[in-house]
Parts: structure tokens; sequence; C-alpha cells
């Protein structure tokens, strides 16, 4: 039996003293190659869920098929793969093309697109992170219904995590296709202490490597500015570039609180320190990532929010993956990149800033017991 939240919360071991589980995800069967460099697999069935949100009705049954690249391109050193997203001038985002359409460039040099997948149905490996920090005490009942509605719009094989961190991360939920046991796991988010951001992400982005997909996304939601964590903001960069996971996030509070304010006698006004999220921090890690970051400065009866947290979702659903080898792998080090859709001039194009050659790619290791 759990306990009350704020038991359940500081009882939860630290995720960075977990060992890695000792069984791995249930092995996905290959019914065989459809050719031009991929491979078909027939996902693993989901276990039943029990009803315990009615917020959240069953999702549509999505198309049972993920496509990945065959173990013999993944293999090869410097392969890499990037999830691209374009929109149209109007924010729209454009679903309608193929791998002709893109054009990909690696330091400038054009390179050839070895793998190509348009991700409509392609499940994802999400972990959520959760500030639980003093300051996050008015807001996490908006933040609960905020996340309930990102798991609504979620791909029903979707591999999802939730931890909560304020001083240190509290893993609430390992990995599970089980979206109401997520969701149930919300009831165990109690705001208390400081806030160690920078090592939440760290170690999101450690905990997105034992996710059973290729495609793999954090999304943060915080209200606060880091100001006890172990890491630094360049840990933070580097693991970032490492991991090649979509960072999104959505940050509560006002960027330009703590600014000019003027104390008169016990009175204070002005700018709240207390209200003052990190915004400019939060955004440059999405767009590394080829992600995005949303700001709602008020959370009011949570409508934003949600309907932030709906879209972030949806998007998963609207994106591209290509593959491609990266030239002298054998150098490591990190390698800028682009991505343009010559047909279509006018659209936004967003994709990571670059590869860590050095790293191991993430498509590499994801299926290792493929015999593909």
């Amino acid at each position: 039996m759990i306990g009350g939240p704020v038991a359940a919360q500081q009882n939860m071991r630290d995720l960075a003293a977990q060992s890695p589980p000792a069984s791995s995800p249930p092995p996905l069967v290959i019914p065989g190659s459809q050719g031009g460099g991929s491979t078909t697999l027939e996902l693993p069935p989901t276990a039943p869920s029990r009803q315990i949100a009615p917020q959240m009705p069953p999702p549509q049954p999505p198309t049972q098929e993920l496509v990945i690249p065959m173990r013999q391109l993944r293999d090869q050193p410097g392969y890499q793969q990037v999830t691209v997203t374009v929109t149209n001038p109007s924010g729209s985002y454009v679903t309608d093309l193929q791998k002709q359409d893109f054009k990909l460039y690696m330091d400038g040099q054009q390179r050839t697109i070895d793998f190509f997948r348009q991700d409509f149905n392609t499940p994802v490996s999400i972990a959520i992170i959760v500030d639980t920090s003093g300051s996050m005490q008015p807001k996490l009942p908006q933040a609960r219904a905020a996340i309930i509605e990102f798991l609504r719009n979620l791909n029903d094989k979707d591999d999802v995590s939730l931890f909560a961190f304020s001083g240190r991360p509290f893993m609430l939920q390992t990995f599970t296709t089980d979206h109401n046991l997520v969701a149930q796991r919300l009831g165990l988010l109690h705001a208390m202490g400081p806030t160690s951001l920078y090592d939440a992400v760290v170690t999101g982005l450690v905990m997105l490597q034992r996710g059973r997909y290729d495609k793999r996304a954090l999304l943060v939601v915080t209200d606060g500015m880091d100001n006890t964590s172990l890491h630094s903001l360049d840990d933070v960069v580097a693991a970032a570039r490492r991991q090649g996971v979509l960072i999104y996030s959505i940050g509560i509070g006002d960027p330009n609180a703590g600014g000019v304010s003027m104390q008169l006698g016990p009175f204070r006004f002005g700018s709240d320190e207390e209200d003052q999220v990190d915004v400019k921090t939060l955004r440059m890690l999405s767009t590394e990532t080829g992600a995005k970051t949303y700001n709602v400065r008020a959370v009011g009866d949570g409508n934003v929010l949600r309907t932030d947290c709906a879209e972030i979702s949806r998007e998963l659903r609207q994106q591209y993956t290509v593959g491609f080898v990266a030239p002298d792998p054998g150098a490591g080090g990190y390698r800028n990149l682009h991505v343009d859709v010559p047909s279509h001039p006018s659209a936004e194009v967003r994709v990571r800033k670059g590869v860590d050659v050095s790293a191991p790619s993430s498509a590499g290791s994801t299926y290792a017991g493929s015999p593909y």
C-alpha cells in the first residue's frame, strides 16, 4: 500500500542510483523485410489498462507496424537518425513529403539520406519530468490535468515514464505502454524543496536509453530557475547532443520576473523572483534538439497549459525521421546539421542543430537483439 504523496515521493529511489533493469523490454518480432533499407516490426501487444482516469478515453487503434533501418545500415560506423518537423508559414504541419523532397547537409556538405520514415503512427519512448519544487504547489493540479491531456493524445503503443524532481529526481513510473498507470502515478506529485532542473534533464536523458523505440522525446514541465544542481548547463547540452532526444518543455511563469522591484517597509512591489522561469535555457535545449518550448506566463484555469501539452503530443505524429551515415566517423566530434525542403521554399524546417558522431547512434542500439 502506497502511503501519502509526500512519503511516496520521498521514498522513491533516486534514478541516478538505479541499476539497469535485469530484463529488457519484450522483444519485437520481425515478420520480414520491406526492402529499401528498412524493416517492418510487429509491435508487442499492450497489456489491458484499468480505466482510472475518466478524462482519458481509449485512443484510436494505431497502425501496428514500425519501420526501422535495416541492421546492416544502422550498424555502420557513423550512422545517425534525426527527427524533422516541417511547417508552412501559417504554422500548419506539412505531412505529405517524400524522401526526395529533403536535402540534408553536414558541415555544409550534402549527405545521402539512407533511411526515411513518416512518423504519423510511429511509437515514441517519452520521459515526462515534472517540477515539484515548493513554488509548484498551487500549479500541480493544472500540471496533472495538462499531462492527462498529453497522454490522451498519444499513440497507445507509446512507451512512457514519469518522474518528479525538486532537489533531486524521484522515479514515479518506469517505462510502460499503460498510460492509465502513468496517469494514476500523477497523484503522487507533491510540491516541496528547491529546483535541480539541470540534474533532472540529465537524468531524463539517461532514462530514455531504456526506452524501447528509436524515436525518443523528453517533456519537461517546470516553473523555476535551477538553483541546486550538481550538473552544469554545459553538461546538459553535452548530454542532449549525445542522446539525440527531442527535448520539449513548458515553462510556467514570467521569464522577466526577478528584475526591477522596490521594497517599502514590509512590502515589496514589482517582480517576484519566485515567479521567474528559465525559459531561455529551456528554449536553447529545445532548439538544440529540434523540439519546441512553450511559456505559460499565468496558469489560471490551466487551459493554456493543457493546450500546449496536447499540441506537443500531436506534433510527435506530424514529423519525419531521416537517417544518414556521417563521413569519417573515426574522427568523432560534433557535426553541424542542416535540412532543407527545396520543394517548399517558404516552409520552416526544424531539426537538431547537429550530431555527436563520437556517440553511438540511438538507432544502432535500440534493436540490438534484432537479426536484421
